[in-house]
């Protein structure tokens, strides 16, 4: 599987937040490397550890936005039990969120707690 190839925007300057990327041409993910379904229109994949507590808040965000929006799946991934497909998506850190669309392909990327309406705006792109 390549590589995420795409370049790291400028953090936002809002504390605690993270870094976006724009579309990682390429790259494309199915529910056997993810151990879980994919979405039928769009999927929140959140890499995340277990003593990272921007990741427990992650997790309540995009599982809400998940049950909001129809068709959207959210699957949570341990890093550190997964490092061959961390190192593959070049995931640096945690929390890390891939949205993928409904072909399992990454349109962003975001490192960081990320803001409920940021979520909602990127599943646009995706779906």
């Amino acid at each position: 599987m390549p590589a995420a190839g795409a370049a790291t925007a400028p953090d936002d300057g809002r504390s605690g937040r993270g870094r976006v990327r724009e579309r990682d041409d390429g790259v494309r993910l199915d529910a056997a490397q993810l151990g879980a379904a994919l979405g039928e229109r769009a999927t929140l994949v959140q890499f995340s550890s277990a003593f990272c507590a921007p990741c427990r808040a992650t997790r309540r965000v995009l599982g809400e936005v998940a049950r909001m929006v129809p068709g959207v799946a959210h699957i949570e991934i341990d890093a550190e039990a997964r490092l061959g497909l961390v190192r593959a998506l070049d995931i640096l850190k945690t929390p890390t969120v891939l949205v993928l669309d409904a072909d399992g392909r990454v349109v962003r990327r975001a490192t960081g707690q990320p803001r409920t309406a940021d979520v909602i705006a990127a599943l646009g792109e995706a779906v």
